[in-house]
């Protein structure tokens, strides 16, 4: 059998069944928008290598590295860095082996329809994954990763990527990206400014950040003024080099809308010792500063809130961020977002998109405000949602209310690049699957459903990012 079904995530139901395989066919081969991700521009810039399988498939995912972490394999084992520089794994090959002794456990999972993907249609594996086969299809890749075929740019051409956007700091020299646009290749690879580590005052090096800010923009970040002019100046820097949005990761969907008196002196005491209630509340009030900021230079503002970030100290002091210890936590929307829509929330041109890792604000808090507000458009399933069943719940929770006008399409937000095509490759099937049904259920027409699937799989996703 071959790792992927034909059918796979269309209805059980046959004449269902039909319709979402037409559905499929209009957009198996649209072009990917990837407008929101953690791709490396490097890879772009330079057009290196990936240098083996466990470099591509393993060591930078963390859903998968997280899952192996939960049944007890340490991340050293695994090939990741330690902070303190002190000895790990280094031979792929048993990097490979570990990861395809416990292939088992991803079984079920997204993640495991993802990497099926990427290795039968890039490199025509046929058999899963497991011990007895890990070395044949180690080779496999191995082999094909010395073709220039399977250099960066040339699989983003084979994937028919469109534009895909990187997440970048606002410190960031953007080096990569701007040898990308000096270089012969029309690819579009756009960067995103996101400003955490100089807006977050809890970030440990938060007054640093902030003298870097001014040393970067020639401005004077010690004074309010100066501060939200370096961010003006940042942004532009990064439209420049073809950014279209901002991206804020923040604990919870928090807004404040002060006075700029008050929001300057709350700026010169996070820049001391705040305490947790300012920095909170400062935190509110930028997200409102850059909503302002959207109005007048027309980035799309997204937001990432109602993760606890790096729930595990221990896991953070010894191998750093990005481990898969994210956790969701309950997030507040309707108060939370009211400030900064009575602010801007009817400003023509403005587009807020808000994620969650709360469910159950999709129907009772989300949907309704992106049903309102013109200036709030719902973002994709997110993160631990990323999912068939988290997709197909999405559209339930939402389309009644929000309709699919107020949603964004969808974004891959992924650092393993081969799972870009898998990924938007399991949204547009379960598009398929549910519009099918609603065709079946004689809610909406077949013409309809063949007008709605593009607009999903491309359409919204350009509106959204302004693309």
């Amino acid at each position: 059998m071959p790792l992927l079904h034909p059918d796979r995530l269309f209805p059980s139901d046959p004449a269902t069944r039909t319709i979402a395989r037409a559905l499929y066919e209009i957009v198996e081969n649209a072009p990917i928008i990837s407008p929101h991700g953690h791709c490396d521009p490097r890879w772009f810039a330079e057009n290196a290598a990936f240098t083996d399988p466990a470099e591509l498939f393993v060591i930078p995912d963390h859903y998968v590295t997280r899952m192996l972490i939960s049944q007890g394999i340490s991340p050293a084992a695994l090939g990741i860095k330690r902070r303190d520089g002190a000895p790990v794994e280094t031979d792929p090959r048993t990097i490979w082996h570990l990861f395809a002794a416990h292939y088992h456990l991803f079984r079920g999972t997204p993640s495991r329809l993802w990497i099926d993907h990427s290795l039968q249609t890039l490199f025509d594996v046929q058999d899963r994954l497991s011990p007895d086969t890990a070395d044949r299809i180690y080779d496999q890749i191995a082999e094909r990763l010395t073709d220039s075929a399977f250099r960066p740019r040339a699989l983003y051409e084979r994937f028919g990527i469109e534009v895909l956007a990187t997440t970048d700091e606002a410190l960031d020299d953007l080096k990569h990206h701007k040898d990308i646009r000096a270089s012969d290749w029309s690819g579009r690879i756009i960067p995103t400014y996101r400003p955490d580590s100089v807006i977050d005052p809890e970030h440990p090096d938060f007054a640093e950040n902030i003298a870097r800010l001014g040393d970067i923009t020639g401005q004077d970040t010690s004074s309010w003024d100066g501060y939200l002019a370096a961010h003006r100046m940042r942004r532009a820097h990064f439209q420049s080099l073809g950014a279209t949005a901002t991206d804020h990761g923040h604990p919870s969907a928090a807004t404040a809308d002060l006075p700029q008196e008050q929001a300057a002196a709350l700026f010169a005491r996070c820049l001391q010792t705040p305490t947790p209630a300012e920095a909170d509340l400062f935190r509110a009030q930028i997200l409102t500063e850059m909503a302002r900021m959207s109005v007048n230079d027309g980035m799309t503002l997204q937001i990432h809130a109602g993760s606890v970030r790096n729930h595990s100290k221990t896991t953070f002091d010894t191998y750093g961020p990005n481990m898969g210890f994210d956790i969701p936590r309950a997030t507040d929307f309707v108060g939370a977002l009211k400030p900064l829509l009575n602010a801007v929330g009817h400003e023509p041109g403005l587009t807020i998109i808000p994620f969650t890792l709360n469910e159950s604000t999709y129907a009772r808090e989300l949907a309704p405000l992106a049903g309102a507000y013109p200036a709030l458009t719902l973002g994709p399933a997110w993160w631990f949602f990323d999912s068939p069943e988290g997709m197909m719940r999405y559209r339930q929770l939402t389309s009644e209310t929000a309709g699919i006008y107020n949603t964004a399409g969808f974004n891959d937000d992924t650092r393993a690049f081969c799972s870009i095509p898998a990924r938007h490759d399991v949204a547009r099937r379960v598009d398929c699957a549910w519009l099918a049904t609603l065709v079946a259920d004689h809610r909406i027409g077949m013409d309809e459903a063949q007008d709605m699937i593009g607009v999903l799989t491309t359409d919204l996703a350009r509106k959204a990012y302004k693309l």
